[in-house]
């Protein structure tokens, strides 16, 4: 693919985007702060787009209201249908979600997401997270080994948002599987993610009927957004389906990074994680607050912020933009900036100035973030407890991370331990129709800034 290098005599960029580079984008990443900082190139999907890697030019780009959210406004609208945003969203009517408008129609339906979400809200959903994360250990702590991606980091966060947004326990399963065909597919052909959102299209659309005619609205966050409809607040179906949507879709999979990646890079630093395992066992959670920030930033879930669009012409870090062109703020080369970091591309659990931009910044700064925060909390605090002496099950040349252009994850996660005492050597805990329903507490805006 073609990189349109900024300085005549720098080196050669290195390959983009490849296998090679998801493994460890973070040289690349390097090259591309030192000798093109805003950088065009032309993605896999053939869009050519602006990268941005600095921390300041990141920052300012991602609060910049020049840069639209909007596809209409991509220049080349005919090349990049279907290729710019979440596959499938289009077709299925789902456009107008948080990812995709600018104010005032933003404005308006973060509002709405913010009335049903405070930080109360998510203390109150703290027991159900825990009781979700035990369940779950439950289900592999008696083998000795596990798959901490399949059995752990994807399902919690999937169990957790149906919760909020009110889908019935014995539908959850069902999202469960939709949502592991996105993750699968999430680097290769579009059409299997394509086919899934049509499912879930689908399915919101007749659980908002039923939810407004048959079984009465209750206090999760689909209710609450048909309850905003019906009162006047102008929420069309259209939009409470792709606010849904978009909260499954986009929240999810940030909450499964976090972990996978928060657990694999204290597995690769003994040092660091030995620090937090003390510190949980003497009652200290301080190094736990700090060491989620410092795990966001040292190789957070998201890699590239989602699609901007010049709404006009503008400079950013010395390039000119023109009106049209797609920009990407690139956050996993924006937090390791040496100009804002202090020894970048070291993982200390107490670093203190660590104003990351792991969920973004400005109006679109996410609002999920407290829950994700739980969440990865909650998930690495109990793990680290219950299975203390976890190690990696493979090398790290032997694991693999799954292609795309937004998000960072890994396909799998192998670790072996001790078994529990007592525990169960059975198959992983399903906490679907099993599990005690919980509506006290709402999903907000996805972490894909």
């Amino acid at each position: 693919m073609h990189d349109a290098n900024d300085k005549n005599d720098a080196p050669p960029c290195p390959p983009l985007f490849t296998w090679e580079f998801a493994a460890d984008p973070y040289p690349a990443y390097a090259w591309l702060r030192e000798h093109a900082p805003v950088h065009r190139t032309t993605l896999p999907s053939g869009v050519e787009a602006w990268l941005v890697t600095r921390y300041a030019d990141a920052r300012q780009a991602l609060a910049d209201q020049r840069l639209s959210k909007n596809p209409v406004h991509h220049s080349e609208a005919a090349h990049g249908k279907g290729k710019v945003g979440i596959p499938g969203e289009r077709s299925a009517n789902l456009m107008t979600h948080l990812l995709n408008i600018d104010p005032p129609d933003h404005t308006r339906l973060r509002r709405l997401v913010s009335k049903a979400f405070t930080p109360g809200r998510v203390a109150e959903f703290a027991p159900r997270v825990q009781e979700l994360t035990d369940r779950l250990i439950d289900g592999f702590a008696g083998k000795g080994e596990a798959d901490l991606i399949h059995e752990f980091a994807f399902p919690l966060p999937i169990y957790a948002i149906c919760d909020m947004l009110g889908v019935p326990p014995e539908d959850q399963d069902d999202f469960r599987d939709w949502a592991g065909m996105m993750i699968r597919h999430g680097g290769g052909p579009r059409g299997g993610v394509a086919r899934s959102v049509k499912k879930m299209r689908t399915y919101l659309a007749e659980l908002i009927h039923r939810k407004r005619e048959d079984l009465g609205l209750g206090e999760d966050l689909i209710s609450g957004l048909i309850r905003a409809s019906d009162h006047g607040e102008h929420l069309t179906e259209n939009e409470a389906a792709a606010m849904a949507f978009i909260l499954l879709f986009a929240g999810f999979e940030t909450t499964v990074n976090l972990i996978g990646n928060g657990t694999y890079a204290l597995l690769r630093h003994p040092g660091q994680r030995e620090r937090l395992q003390r510190a949980l066992a003497e009652g200290d959670e301080t190094l736990l607050a700090t060491g989620i920030e410092e795990l966001l930033r040292y190789d957070g879930p998201v890699e590239l912020a989602t699609w901007r669009f010049a709404t006009r012409d503008l400079t950013l870090g010395g390039q000119r933009i023109a009106e049209g062109d797609p920009v990407l703020v690139v956050l996993a080369a924006a937090d390791r900036d040496p100009g804002r970091f202090a020894d970048p591309d070291t993982l200390d659990l107490s670093r203190r100035d660590n104003q990351h931009l792991g969920y973004g910044h400005g109006i679109h700064y996410c609002l999920g973030a407290p829950l994700a925060r739980l969440e990865g909390r909650t998930a690495l605090a109990t793990l680290l407890r219950r299975l203390p002496d976890l190690q990696l099950g493979a090398g790290p040349e032997d694991l693999r991370w799954r292609g795309g252009l937004i998000m960072r994850g890994l396909r799998t996660l192998p670790v072996t331990f001790t078994p529990e005492a007592g525990g169960e050597a059975g198959p992983t805990g399903k906490p679907g129709t099993n599990a005690v329903p919980y509506h006290g507490a709402n999903h907000p805006e996805s972490g894909s800034a």
